[in-house]
Parts: C-alpha cells; sequence; structure tokens
C-alpha cells in the first residue's frame, strides 16, 4: 500500500515542553507537498494547543484533540465534537470534593492521584465515563472515546484510509491509536507496553528521530513488508487442523490452477476478507464470477447488464476508501474486454500512483489481458497489490511473474508446462516430482501455497479452503469454451487408431454432430464421456446425468442417444456452441 496518511501524537513523539520540534516541522511540510495527510492526534483539551502552538496548527489538515473526542480542520474552520460534554452533575460533584479539574469541549482532566474518588464519583452517579491514563495526567471520557474515535471520521472526510497511514506515538493513550492505522509505530523513549505491541520502533531519544523517520518513509513508494504483517487473511486449514493465514501486505498474489478447480472460490474467500477488514478493493471480473460479492457491505457493481463504465466513473467510485468495486464484462465480447482493459489498467495504475486507492485489484483470467510485450506496461508492479487469478501462468508476461514479493497459490494442476512454470516462481525451488504428484492430487477444496512466500515457510504448504461467507457463483457458459490441456483432450478412436480431438465441451459437442456412428457407439458403451466430464472437467452432477444416457444403448436409437448427450451439456452450460 501507498502511504497516504501520517497520525502525530504531540506530548513526548513530535513535541517537547509543548513546542513542535522544528525538523518534525519541516518533515510534515515535505509529507503534505508530496500529497500526504497528516493529523495531529492528541489527549490535549484544542484551547491549550491554540494557545502554545496556534502558530503551528495551520501545518496540519486537521487535529484530532481531546483523545479522539474533538476535530477540527485549521484550512476550512470546520469544528465536530464527537463526544458529549461535560456531564453538570459530575463536575458539580468533583468541585464539591475539592477535587482539582480541567473540563474541556468533552475531556475533563484531573490529577491522576485523585483516580480513586473520581471513580467512585462515576460509580455513584452511575455515568458511562471511563478514566484514561496518559503519563502524568489522567483523562475522564465517555465510553467508547478514543484516539481512533476521532481519526477515522477525519481521514474519511479527508478521503484517504486508516489502510494508508502510519501511526506514532509514545505513550498509553496511544495502543488505540497504533493499532488503528495500518502501520503503528512507536518511539524507543516512551512505554515500553506501547513498544511491545507496536509494528516498529523508532530508535533515538526525541522528536528529531521521528523527523527523520517520517522523511525515510516519505521516500518509500509503498509500506513495506516490514511495517506489516498485523492483519492477516485465512487461507484455509492444513490436515493437522493448523490455520493457515497470509500477512495484508502490499504484495501480489497468483492463484493458479486447471480450469473448475477452485481458483475463484479461493480468490473470492481472499476478496471478502478484504472488503470485511475495510480495504478499498477493485475487481475485474471478466465472467461474471464474483458477482455474490456486491451483497456485502460498501460494494458497489457496474456494468453487467448495464453500459460499461467510462474511465471518469472508475476515478469517481474510488475517490472514497470505504467502498470497493466490482467491474463485470461478461456481457461483452473477449475482444472487448481486451480493449477495455487496455485502458482502464494503466489508469488505475496512475490512480493509486496518486491516492492509494483502490489497496488491492483482483484481476481474473489474467493470461487473456497480462500476455505479450505490453503487459508490463498494464500493471505497477512495484507498488504490486495484485490478485491474478489464471488457468494459464505460463502465458503471463514473465517480468509480471518474476516481480519480487510476490505470493503463489495452486489448485490441481496437472500440464507440464504450467507446473514448470509455477516451478520457476518458487523460492527456494522445491522437489518438482514432489510438487508434481501434490499438483496433481489436490481435490476441489484443497490449494497449495508455494515457497517464496514468508507463510510457507520454504516448502509447499497444502491446505483446505476457508468457508466463504457470500455463495460462490460458478458461471458455466465460460467452460463450454474453456480448453484442457492436450494430454486431456477427449480423443475419438476407431479400430484402435486415434482420431480427432476435443480440447473443450465446445468441440465435443460439435463432434458428436459431425461423426459417423460407428465412431462413437464404442465410447458410449465404455461411459467415456460421462467419464471425461467426471475426470477432468469434475463437473461430477452432468457426468451422472450422462452416464444414465449412455445406459441406454441399446434401447434406444443412437441418434437420441446423441442428441440427449448434446441437449444435456447446453442445459448444463447455458449456451449453444457457435
Amino acid at each position: 500500500m501507498k502511504l497516504g496518511a501520517l497520525a502525530l501524537d504531540f506530548d513526548g513523539t513530535t513535541a517537547v515542553h509543548g513546542r513542535l520540534d522544528p525538523q518534525v516541522r519541516g518533515a510534515i511540510g515535505e509529507a503534505r507537498r508530496r500529497g500526504v495527510v497528516v493529523a495531529l492526534v492528541t489527549g490535549r483539551r484544542l484551547a491549550d494547543l491554540r494557545g502554545i502552538i496556534a502558530d503551528e496548527l495551520a501545518c496540519f489538515d486537521v487535529v484530532v484533540a481531546e483523545n479522539g473526542a474533538v476535530l477540527d480542520f485549521p484550512q476550512s474552520g470546520r469544528h465536530v465534537l464527537l463526544g458529549h460534554p461535560p456531564n453538570r452533575a459530575f463536575l458539580q460533584a468533583l468541585q464539591n470534593q475539592r477535587i482539582d479539574f480541567r473540563a474541556g469541549e468533552c475531556v475533563v482532566e484531573v490529577e491522576p492521584a485523585a483516580a480513586g474518588g473520581v471513580l467512585r464519583l462515576i460509580r455513584s452517579l452511575e455515568l458511562p465515563l471511563i478514566l484514561a491514563f496518559n503519563r502524568g495526567h489522567l483523562m475522564v471520557l465517555p465510553q467508547g472515546v478514543a484516539k481512533s474515535t476521532g481519526l477515522r471520521p477525519a481521514l474519511l472526510a479527508l478521503r484517504t484510509s486508516l489502510h494508508n497511514t502510519i501511526g506514532i506515538g509514545d505513550a498509553e493513550n496511544d495502543h488505540d491509536l497504533l493499532d488503528v492505522c495500518e502501520v503503528g509505530v512507536a518511539v524507543e523513549w516512551g512505554s515500553a507496553a506501547l513498544r511491545a505491541v507496536a509494528d516498529e520502533t523508532i530508535r533515538g531519544d526525541g522528536p528529531a528521530a521521528v523527523a527523520a523517520y517520517l522523511r525515510r518513509v516519505l521516500a518509500q513508494p509503498r509500506l513495506s513488508a516490514a511495517q506489516m504483517g498485523r492483519r492477516r487473511l485465512l487461507l484455509g486449514h492444513q490436515h493437522d487442523g493448523a490455520a493457515l493465514s497470509l500477512a495484508v501486505r502490499g504484495r501480489t498474489i497468483v492463484i493458479a490452477g486447471e480450469p473448475g478447480t477452485g481458483k475463484s472460490w479461493l480468490a473470492g474467500s481472499l476478496c471478502e476478507q478484504l472488503i470485511l477488514q475495510g480495504y478499498c478493493l477493485l475487481v475485474i471480473d471478466p465472467e461474471g464470477d464474483y458477482r455474490s460479492l456486491e451483497s456485502l457491505p460498501g460494494v458497489l457493481t457496474l456494468a453487467g447488464d448495464e453500459p460499461l463504465p467510462h474511465a471518469r466513473e472508475i476515478t469517481q467510485a474510488l475517490r472514497h476508501p470505504d467502498v470497493s468495486v466490482l467491474v463485470d464484462l461478461s456481457k461483452i465480447t473477449h475482444a472487448a474486454k481486451i480493449e477495455y482493459l487496455t485502458t482502464l489498467l494503466p489508469l488505475l495504475v496512475a490512480l493509486r500512483r496518486r491516492n492509494g486507492l483502490p489497496h488491492k485489484i483482483l484481476l481474473d483470467e489474467a493470461h487473456y489481458f497480462l500476455r505479450g510485450a505490453e503487459a508490463s506496461t498494464l500493471v505497477d508492479t512495484e507498488l504490486a497489490g495484485y490478485v491474478f487469478v489464471t488457468y494459464r501462468v505460463s502465458a503471463i508476461d514473465p517480468l509480471i511473474r518474476s516481480a519480487r514479493d510476490t505470493v503463489v497459490m495452486v489448485t490441481r494442476e496437472t500440464d507440464p508446462p504450467e507446473i514448470q512454470a509455477l516451478l520457476d516462481m518458487c523460492s527456494p525451488p522445491p522437489d518438482a516430482d514432489a510438487a508434481r504428484r501434490t499438483f496433481r492430487d489436490l481435490r476441489v477444496n484443497e490449494a497449495v501455497l508455494l515457497p517464496g512466500a514468508e507463510e510457507s515457510d520454504g516448502r509447499l504448504r497444502r491446505f483446505r479452503m476457508a468457508p466463504r461467507l457470500t455463495s460462490h457463483v460458478r458461471h458455466r457458459a465460460k467452460y463450454l469454451d474453456m480448453p484442457v490441456a492436450e494430454a486431456h483432450a477427449f480423443v475419438f478412436t476407431d479400430s484402435g487408431q486415434d482420431g480427432p480431438r476435443a480440447r473443450s465441451l465446445k468441440e465435443l459437442v460439435g463432434l458428436l454432430a459431425v461423426l459417423p456412428a460407428d465412431r462413437l457407439v464404442g465410447h458410449l458403451r465404455r461411459h467415456d464421456y460421462s467419464r471425461w466430464i467426471d475426470e477432468v472437467l469434475r463437473d461430477r452432477e452432468l457426468a451422472a446425468h450422462l452416464r444414465t444416457i449412455e445406459d441406454r444403448l441399446g434401447a434406444a436409437d443412437l441418434p437420441d442417444i446423441v442428441a440427449a448427450i448434446d441437449q444435456a451439456i447446453r442445459a448444463r452450460y447455458e449456451t449453444t456452441a457457435q
């Protein structure tokens, strides 16, 4: 993911004795010139900040004050109170108990030594308040108010995402800040407990080290793998019952395997998890296999039966980080899909470089669109963040296949050239014979994570796929034309001699219509048609139906049996051969 926002704590992190460090101030200016949103996220009251750094508040896009209860946008003057004002009865009780306090728009500050008395008052008045300690201060706040309470809507208003954000803090009240940001960073000179849960620690002894860190991350094209890994995607479970998951990082995932072996199920599972974790996802769906995702919150579907969206419509839809977009291309021709994506994919490269959205792009049937010399210009291998689904990984441009930090998963695969292409993507290379056996033996609900991904531990990791939340749409029409490997073609024989070969259901239907009866009857008697459908295409429902038709041989006329097979295939796959 591209860096889109910085969420910075004030006291002890970017400021000393209430003054913003000049080097930090310079780094903030550099960040904003690069288009990075900068938020000040502090427990202080806004009135206090205006009293000590009024002239410097304008260097921030937004100030999240009072530990998340107050938002202030310096450029526009917009001011928002997210929490409730202090309870009057509570303030009066503090005064009656002679407990010194300072009330803000929402927060009430007291000395930590008074915590016991404050807690007794909250209990006696039955108020929905909490105590939040922050080094030498104690804040009393409404339940549910924390730094993320303010940061989340602030970034949404500024059209950037928490998943493009680095949060930096030093003390107890920064746990929530670091947890909600994609990368949570603690400073070495702050709380040991905060360092223990942070994704990264800034070494040094003061805000100058924060400034140096900011300049370093601003020079990166994307958040690095070393910074990320806390959020995960469940792939499934290994045969010993152990869960297997991937860290959500800005890396590319390749899902390969033969047609009908569960690739889109696995890809759809990843999509569901990304959407529900709040990532902005763009799904390019050539065959309508992912339409069920539109039932999830924040998913917008374009095209399908509607006209194709223009580039401007895609750009407008992806302005909002809480929206994911599904582009359904199933109603247009193959040539039109290629032409459309040749325009769309470079647009997405520019869009993601500019604002970091979408976080992930899924492209199904990737081999059709990423082949040839120009393919590498259609994707951003440096920013990465793609999910490519393909049954012909060997056809994808080698520059894309060889991109660093790529995760490869495979469903069932038996075609030798495809297996070799997959083995070439492994690091370290696995035992080739063992890999071939594993690929061949995978069941429909299984896949294998290849060596190369950190999570593979350098070996083949076979797993059963996780269940889906949304229903899986198998778009059957595309399987009529889907070719199988040459070794799995249906071979019509005559007196022991090989004849015509059918490499797809469409070709099988066509040959059934033109071959003489004596070329067909032997295959019917041996149940070859149903066996091929079962073992190669793995459509057991259709295979069972064809088996009952084959059993009619001798009781029905041959032309009627052949016509029944033809009709069964056409009815199953909802189209006609052309």
